[in-house]
């Protein structure tokens, strides 16, 4: 059955001579007495009805005066006939581009609404070509590799499996394009550490309450924070990174998320942007959940984000927390909800991974458009 709200993409052009031709036809013309009265050479005249050579304003003028209709009906007509021999002559790049498809999670990347979902077989592969250009903001499959293939050796992997570059490559994009969509001022690190006592409390609360504070104070100290729906083979919960030397992104994914996990994830990124700054090139992929490869920089975020959410100070009384009343009456006195508590004891090994999971929180969010 033929789309009717698919848009007309022949595969043939039309140039500006095809119209010359009808009028010649018309009033019997030759191209000799057209070049004659137009002030050309019957060889330009015979380019130009083949579209061999460009219609000048010059000529839309002299066109004008001799066969009738505007100079704007020339230079559109030209105009339109130059783009759609682009719009073919990119179509052939694109069906030779199709390899690099390969290389992508094309169903997974429609899935997502990161691409429009369509076909994939090889009529439609071209197209899917272009709006996987579009959707990265490239003109071409090498200047993916320049971006976004090279990023590769930028990543600071948390885990072994974090090495599809073209899965993590999409999720990355799909944070930039939340986050160009925010409005930000530049990055305020001594606002943004200040605001972490505020960010802290947040942790008593439900995602439709603490999430709309959380947002407003990072954008308030300069930092996009987005969350954006995970994609198979990334394996990565969160990624700090710096989109420019002047704001840091933190980016989320969606699943699985309770919230011992969440505030643990979003603290550990909060401590790449304050530990690891200076190092504005490194794309820190994390999953802090799952155990795997550990540099000193990602030991030193999770001993960060440990200690902000359960101060150290506390720590030695986490031992004696085997009940859930006793869970409760801690975190009520550390102003901190008690599935975090749950989270860092089951971590440690102090209680059963079974044990009191009733009051851990399963967290939803919305992806923002």
């Amino acid at each position: 059955m033929t789309d009717l709200a698919a848009p007309f993409t022949p595969d043939w052009v039309s140039p500006p001579g095809d119209t010359l031709l009808d009028i010649l036809e018309e009033r019997d013309w030759t191209q000799d007495e057209l070049a004659q009265r137009l002030g050309y050479t019957p060889k330009h005249v015979n380019q130009l009805i083949k579209g061999k050579v460009p219609l000048t304003e010059d000529a839309a003028i002299r066109l004008e005066r001799v066969v009738g209709s505007t100079v704007g009906f020339w230079l559109a007509r030209e105009a339109k006939y130059r783009e759609r021999c682009a719009r073919l002559a990119a179509a052939e790049k694109f069906a030779g581009w199709t390899d690099w498809l390969n290389t992508l999670p094309i169903k997974e990347m429609m899935s997502a609404g990161a691409i429009e979902k369509r076909r994939i077989d090889a009529k439609s592969k071209p197209a899917l070509v272009e709006s996987c250009l579009r959707f990265f903001g490239i003109a071409s499959p090498d200047e993916w590799q320049g971006r976004y293939g090279q990023m590769q050796a930028a990543f600071r992997r948390s885990r072994e499996e974090q090495s599809d570059v073209g899965a993590i490559s999409a999720w990355l994009r799909m944070g930039e394009q939340v986050a160009e969509k925010l409005d930000g001022v530049k990055f305020n690190r001594s606002k943004f550490v200040s605001d972490l006592v505020e960010i802290r409390k947040l942790t008593t609360l439900p995602p439709e309450q603490f999430e709309p504070r959380l947002r407003a104070l990072f954008s308030s100290a300069g930092v996009a924070f987005v969350l954006v729906p995970a994609i198979p083979k990334t394996h990565v919960s969160g990624v700090a990174r710096w989109l420019n030397p002047h704001r840091p992104l933190i980016q989320l994914s969606l699943y699985g998320k309770t919230n011992d996990k969440f505030w643990f994830t979003l603290f550990h990124e909060v401590a790449h942007v304050l530990l690891h700054g200076k190092e504005k090139e490194s794309v820190y992929l994390d999953d802090p959940a799952k155990a795997g490869v550990e540099s000193v920089q990602e030991r030193e975020a999770n001993d960060w984000a440990g200690n902000l959410l359960i101060p150290a100070r506390f720590a030695n009384q986490l031992t004696g927390l085997r009940t859930k009343a006793a869970v409760c009456d801690f975190a009520h006195a550390i102003d901190i909800h008690p599935g975090i508590v749950v989270g860092r004891l089951q971590h440690e090994g102090l209680i059963d991974p079974s044990w009191m999971n009733d009051l851990r929180v399963s967290f939803k969010f919305t992806a923002a458009k």
